[in-house]
C-alpha cells in the first residue's frame, strides 16, 4: 500500500541521540518527502520541534505538539486544547504539599522556577529556554491573559513522584491524561485530545487513518500506532507498544525510522 502521510514520534523514535536526528534520517525523509507528508507528532513544544522540521527541510508540514494538545501549520493554529487555570492552581497545591517542581508550558512559552539538573537537560535536548519565575506569578499572568496550559509537567523524586501519582489520579484523572515520563517526571495533558485525535484533524477529505504510517515507542503512542493503516514501534520502544505494533523496526539509537522507510517505502 502506498501510504500518503507519515507521522512519527520524535524523542526515543525519530531521534537517534537525544537532541537530534541522523545524516541518515534526513537522507531518507528527503528521499519520501514529495511522496507523502511527513508530520512531526511529540509531546514537546512547538519551538522544541521547529529546529528538527528545518533539519529535516519540512518546515511547510504541520506539527502536532504537546501530544496533541495544540496542533500548528507554520503561524497557523489548527486546534489548541489548553487545561484551564483553576485545575492548574489545584495541581499546583497538590504539588507544593509533596514539595514537587512544575513546568508550564503553553504555545512557545515555557516556565519553571529553578535552573534544575532536568530544566538543563530539557533545555540540551529541546534546544529551548524557559523563563525562570514562581508558578504563582506564571498562573497570575496567565489567568490576567485567559492562558491556560497545554502540558504541566511534574519534577520531583521517585519517592515524591509515587506519592503524588494516586493523588493525581484520584482527582484529576475524569479531566487530565497523567503519566509517567519516567521515576521523577509526570506529564499531565488535556483528555479529550491525544497524538492520535490530532492527526485525524490533518487528514484531507479522501484520506483515512489507513493512508497513515506511524512511529513509536511509549505509551502515548499506542493510540497512533493501532489506528494507523501501518504502526510501527522501534526496537528499544516499550513491549506494550511493541505488542500492539503491526512491525518492529531497529531500535532509535541505530536509526530504526530511517532505515525502516529505506527497506518497505519504495516508490
Amino acid at each position: 500500500m502506498k501510504y500518503k502521510v507519515l507521522c512519527s514520534d520524535l524523542d526515543g523514535t525519530l531521534l537517534s541521540t537525544k537532541s537530534d536526528v541522523s545524516d541518515f534520517t534526513i537522507s531518507e525523509i528527503n528521499r519520501i518527502k514529495s511522496k507523502l507528508r511527513i508530520v512531526l507528532v511529540s509531546a514537546r513544544m512547538p519551538r522544541g520541534m521547529n529546529y528538527l522540521q528545518r533539519r529535516l527541510s519540512i518546515e511547510d508540514q504541520p506539527l502536532i505538539s504537546y501530544n496533541g494538545a495544540l496542533v500548528v501549520d507554520n503561524e497557523k493554529t489548527i486546534a489548541s486544547t489548553e487545561i484551564d487555570i483553576q485545575l492548574l492552581k489545584e495541581i499546583y497545591s497538590l504539588a507544593e504539599k509533596h514539595s514537587i517542581g512544575l513546568g508550564l508550558y503553553s504555545g512557545d512559552e515555557w516556565y519553571v522556577e529553578e535552573n534544575t539538573e532536568r530544566v538543563r537537560k530539557e533545555i540540551r535536548y529541546t534546544q529551548t529556554t524557559p523563563v525562570f519565575r514562581s508558578t504563582e506569578e506564571s498562573l497570575d499572568d496567565w489567568k490576567e491573559r485567559s492562558v491556560g496550559a497545554h502540558k504541566i509537567m511534574l519534577m520531583g523524586t521517585a519517592n515524591t513522584a509515587n506519592a503524588i501519582s494516586p493523588e493525581l489520579s484520584e482527582h484529576f484523572s475524569d479531566h487530565l491524561n497523567i503519566y509517567r515520563s519516567n521515576d521523577t517526571l509526570i506529564e499531565i495533558a488535556p483528555k479529550a485530545v491525544s497524538k492520535l485525535t490530532a492527526i485525524k484533524l490533518l487528514l484531507k477529505k479522501d484520506e483515512t487513518m489507513e493512508d497513515v504510517i506511524s512511529f513509536g515507542d511509549n505509551y502515548n503512542d499506542i493510540e497512533m500506532l493501532q489506528h494507523s493503516g501501518l504502526g510501527v514501534a522501534v526496537g528499544n520502544a516499550r513491549e506494550e507498544v511493541k505488542a500492539i505494533a503491526n512491525a518492529i523496526a531497529l531500535p532509535n539509537t541505530e536509526h530504526g525510522v530511517a532505515d525502516y522507510i529505506q527497506r518497505h517505502l519504495v516508490f
